[in-house]
């Protein structure tokens, strides 16, 4: 059985780039988001229920999901936003631990964006480690807007929007502070990765 650690935390915090550092030495990746795209591909049973539940108008004339009017929608709707997250989650969450439980690899790293400690409690108890991946706001918004060209204004809304570092933090094991440049960022995801193949053989 692998070693698996959760990875998550803020927007723009350097998730990613740890998770590829992760990779580069070995450790499998598995990732949340992507499998939400997998699930909602036209024909898969996620995408009906979407269609049944939330409207047929979301998925496209070629059958494939329109992510940016839906998107939309549950933004604006707390409710939809519920029902969507009832018809993904349970889905995501079961199609993540099959994977990392079939993992050959001592070390896999699940990406998943939108942790929460009460999702940690519930329906990620599989987990052996949470890794959160922090970053100073200012450098959120920084890096936001040099990514996809968001305004000060919109950049500051999607980090407010978040779970702050004060609400991830406590279901924490490990800690990462992604305020440096990628060199400073290497040297401390690769510590990590060796500290976890070490406790890798201890769950054997």
């Amino acid at each position: 059985m692998p070693l698996r650690v959760a990875v998550s935390g803020g927007i723009a915090a350097g998730k990613s780039a740890v998770c590829r550092i992760l990779q580069q030495g070995g450790a499998d990746i598995i990732d949340a988001d992507d499998i939400a795209r997998e699930l909602v591909a036209p024909g898969m049973p996620a995408l009906a229920e979407i269609a049944a539940k939330l409207g047929p108008q979301f998925i496209q004339s070629d059958g494939t999901l329109d992510r940016v009017t839906l998107r939309a929608y549950v933004f604006a709707d707390a409710d939809a936003k519920l029902r969507l997250e009832a018809i993904l989650h349970p889905r995501i969450q079961q199609t993540l631990q099959q994977r990392s439980e079939a993992s050959e690899s001592a070390v896999v790293a699940v990406a998943i964006p939108l942790l929460g400690p009460q999702s940690r409690a519930r329906a990620y108890g599989w987990l052996d480690r949470v890794l959160i991946v922090e970053a100073p706001p200012e450098l959120q918004i920084a890096r936001i807007r040099a990514r996809d060209g968001s305004s000060q204004e919109l950049a500051a809304q999607m980090v407010a929007a978040q779970l702050d570092s004060a609400g991830r933090l406590p279901m924490a094991d490990d800690v990462l502070i992604n305020d440096g440049d990628l060199t400073s960022l290497q040297h401390w995801t690769q510590r990590l990765l060796a500290r976890y193949r070490d406790l890798a053989p201890q769950r054997k």
